[in-house]
Order: structure tokens, then sequence, then C-alpha cells
């Protein structure tokens, strides 16, 4: 058996059909289905069961598929060491993004690194944080920004900065006057959250967990982007938290709205995510080098508490 074909059954496995692992991998569906088929003959064994729709693994296809990401990423792993060995930082790179980072931090680190790593082909994708495991854990992505930690098994986290959480409070509120805030002063009823799926948004509600909620409350109201959230805040609908580094880019009479919290700041912690496997580690080494090199200025805050970016159940 070859490298490809074992390529191949993982294609299958993973989208459930032959024809789009055909398309995915660049190669005909009669191309695919022969090499998984002599696979299966030199074996003895039926990886898949096609009589099932969508296709399913048999139960030794499984643990072949398991020992075949194995065996991919081992081999896989012999050109990366290839490349740190002639000191070579270069290829194509997929990095996943969530959206609540991604607006504020790629332009801080993206012109830099590219300048510094001409080499390297960065393919970027927003994606939320149940995205961004699926895709790592499947190899369709070498890295990732996101909130942790995520207690994921086979994922490592190697944490870039702390981002407390600062909120957004119109003139006539009840907070306005104060010049810091504690958890306490919130009410979550009146808070203006993201919508579902958003990590921040999960945040928020750990944060506000044991702040008692206003039965009275007439509306709620969600959506996908901080910047509708501030308006509909000085519309009088309410107020909300935000992540630190998008407050730097408010106008400034927006951002006397702002108010911190006192110390220690609830605050999201940002990580480098990358599978346990390391691949492609020199990239990652270089991306988290040069995120640091731009944040350090900017994010300064170290007395701070930690809310989990996990959904309680």
């Amino acid at each position: 058996m070859t490298i490809t074909q074992l390529k191949y059954v993982l294609a299958v496995a993973e989208y459930k059909n032959f024809t789009l692992a055909a398309e995915k991998c660049f190669v005909t569906q009669p191309t695919l289905s022969m090499q998984i088929q002599k696979i299966e003959e030199e074996l003895g064994i039926q990886i898949f069961d096609r009589t099932k729709k969508p296709i399913q693994l048999t139960e030794i296809g499984q643990q072949i598929v398991n020992q075949s990401k194995n065996i991919v990423n081992e081999a896989d792993r012999i050109q990366d060491i290839v490349d740190q060995q002639k000191g070579f930082i270069g290829g194509e790179f997929r990095l996943g993004i969530i959206p609540t980072i991604m607006p504020t931090l790629l332009p801080m680190f993206l012109n830099n690194f590219i300048k510094k790593y001409p080499k390297v082909k960065l393919i970027i994708e927003e994606l939320n944080t149940d995205e961004i495991i699926l895709k790592l854990n499947n190899g369709h992505l070498d890295a990732a920004i996101a909130a942790t930690p995520l207690q994921e098994e086979k994922i490592k986290e190697v944490v870039l900065y702390f981002e407390p959480f600062v909120a957004y409070i119109p003139e006539g509120h009840r907070n306005f006057q104060k010049q810091e805030i504690e958890v306490d002063d919130l009410n979550i009823d009146e808070i203006l959250l993201l919508q579902d799926g958003h990590c921040f948004r999960d945040g928020i509600l750990n944060l506000c967990k044991n702040v008692a909620a206003n039965e009275k409350a007439h509306f709620q109201i969600e959506s996908g982007s901080f910047e509708t959230l501030i308006k509909l805040a000085d519309e009088g609908l309410g107020t909300t938290l935000l992540p630190y580094l998008h407050t730097l880019d408010l106008k400034e009479k927006d951002q006397l709205k702002l108010r911190h919290f006192k110390e220690p700041k609830p605050a999201r912690e940002v990580s480098l995510i990358f599978p346990k496997n390391e691949l492609k580690i020199h990239i990652i080494d270089a991306l988290r080098s040069t995120i640091a090199g731009v944040v350090k200025g900017a994010i300064v805050f170290q007395n701070v508490q930690i809310i989990s970016p996990l959904q309680k159940k």
C-alpha cells in the first residue's frame, strides 16, 4: 500500500462519498475507487460498508483509518524535518482564526509576517471554534488562533496574550458614571450578545453565570457583529461587552463609553493552537514570534481572571 492510497481512504472516511472524496483529492472517482479496492484486496478486508448511505466505515475500517492518520502525518513530518534542517520557512500554511479575533489581530501581524517570510503561502479562513477543532483534527488546518483553554486532547495550545473584556455603557445608563465596574454591576438580561456559535458570547455567559437575571426583560437581541451591538446600545437597548483590541479602533466619542473592570480583570486567553504532532512547527514558531512582537505593545494586562470560552452545560 502507498501513502497516496491511505490519503484516499482518509478522504472517503471524512466525506462519506467516493465522488466528493475524489474531487477533494483531485483525481477521478474510478481512480480513487480502484486504489481503495486494491488496499482492501491486499488486506483481505472491507474498509467501507458501501451498502449504507452515506458510506460507513466497518469496525476494522475505523481502526485502519485511525492508523492511516498516524502514518500520513508521520510521512508529512519527513518534509518538515528536511525543511528545518535547511532553515527553509516556506510552503503552504493553512490558518484558521475565530471571527472575534480576525478583524483586530490579523491586520496587526499579517503585513509583518508576509514581508519577513515571503516564501510562506498563508491561506487564512475565518471559522468558529467548533469548525477549527474539526479541521485541525481532520488535517485541513495547520494551526489556528482561538480563545482557550479548549481541553482538546489532540490539540496543543501556546498562549499569545490575555485580552480583557471591556464594557460599553451608553450615557444615561446607571453604570455610566462609574470609573470601573465589577461583574456584579452587570445585568445579563440587558447585555447585547453575539449570535450563538461565537465563543466570546459563551465567555460573557460564563462571566455572568452568577449574576441574577431580570425576569422583567421585554426583549433579547443577538447580532453577528460588535458594530451592530454598539449601535443598538447607543439606541438605549442595553449594554455590551467587547474584547479589548476591538476598543482601540472605536471613535473618540465611543471610547468615552468604555468601562474597564476592576482587577483581576475578566479576560479571554488567546492562543495559537495546532495538532500535537506539530507538523510545520518551524512556520508555527515564526507565526508565534511575529504575533508576540506586535501585540506586546498593545496587550500589557497581567492581573487577569481567565474566562472559559467553553459553553457551560
